[in-house]
């Protein structure tokens, strides 16, 4: 679907969850030397103004990371995420929180010399913007961006000729048929590369798909996962996003005591009264 535009929910609660986790995974995986790929198979613009008339729109930043921009005492793993948004305002020149980073930029800033990006984004402007955001510090010979359907993408992709990599998929679920494809999809990719660390995004809007989604893992066959969630209120039979949540198969082990920790402190600062978070493992080892 060429409809969907990241820009207006960027640096919202759920980016802010879901890059945390990115970047701490990142991390592990970079306690080795050996080389590794990073695919995003739906990369978005990259970053994003947040003065745009789009961002501006519904300002969901605000309820996200406008609430921790400025706060000094942060948990290591949050105090790393902040590090990198405030380098990509550095970058562009922002004084005060003018801008907010996508994954792939994130991980075009801390992955090595020897790692690889492949970025697929579908949609004509958000690609352009895309090129355009992992080209400002130069020609990156580490990053291919790549304008078709992510999907389609990873499975070609899979398994990396370094036979370590870490995927990232997190599509717009404005087709409602992405909640089964993605499932389709991680069971491709997991039979053709089964030690690859998978991070799927999901939007808890109606608690019924979470439920049929989590159903349909455990089915799968595929082993080792988890998932971790931040809401701002309890689950509703309304419109809109409530809570998102990132799943991961093969998680670094040391993920879980980063977050049980990182967690709670996010809820007292986004949502004290109402929030929640969970931590669930959804298939053991």
């Amino acid at each position: 679907m060429l409809s969907y535009r990241h820009v207006f929910h960027a640096g919202n609660f759920a980016d802010v969850l879901k890059h945390l986790v990115v970047l701490e995974t990142l991390q592990y995986m970079m306690q080795k030397d050996k080389p590794f790929l990073y695919l995003d198979t739906h990369a978005g613009g990259g970053g994003y103004a947040l003065h745009c008339a789009q961002a501006q729109k519904n300002a969901e930043f605000s309820n996200g990371i406008g609430m921790l921009w400025g706060n000094k005492e942060l948990p290591e793993a949050v105090g790393r995420y902040m590090e990198q948004v405030a380098l990509f305002n550095q970058q562009n020149q922002a004084k005060g929180l003018g801008f907010y980073p996508g994954s792939p930029w994130l991980a075009q800033s801390v992955l090595r010399e020897q790692d690889r990006l492949s970025l697929f984004e579908l949609h004509p402007q958000e690609n352009k913007l895309l090129e355009k955001t992992m080209s400002q510090a130069g020609r990156d010979r580490r990053v291919k961006v790549f304008s078709q359907d992510g999907f389609q993408g990873l499975i070609a992709q899979m398994p990396p000729k370094e036979r370590r990599g870490v995927v990232l998929m997190d599509p717009s679920y404005e087709v409602k048929a992405d909640y089964d494809r993605v499932v389709e999809v991680l069971v491709q990719a997991h039979k053709r590369f089964a030690t690859g660390n998978y991070l799927l995004w999901y939007p808890v809007v109606e608690r019924m798909r979470i439920q049929h989604l989590k159903k349909a893992i455990q089915a799968s066959g595929i082993r080792h996962v988890e998932a971790y969630e931040l809401g701002l209120s309890e689950d509703t039979s309304g419109r809109g996003m409530t809570a998102s949540g990132v799943m991961l198969i093969n998680p670094p082990w040391v993920l879980k005591s980063t977050m049980q920790a990182v967690l709670p402190w996010l809820v007292k600062q986004l949502a004290p009264q109402n929030g929640f978070y969970r931590i669930e493992t959804w298939v053991e080892e």
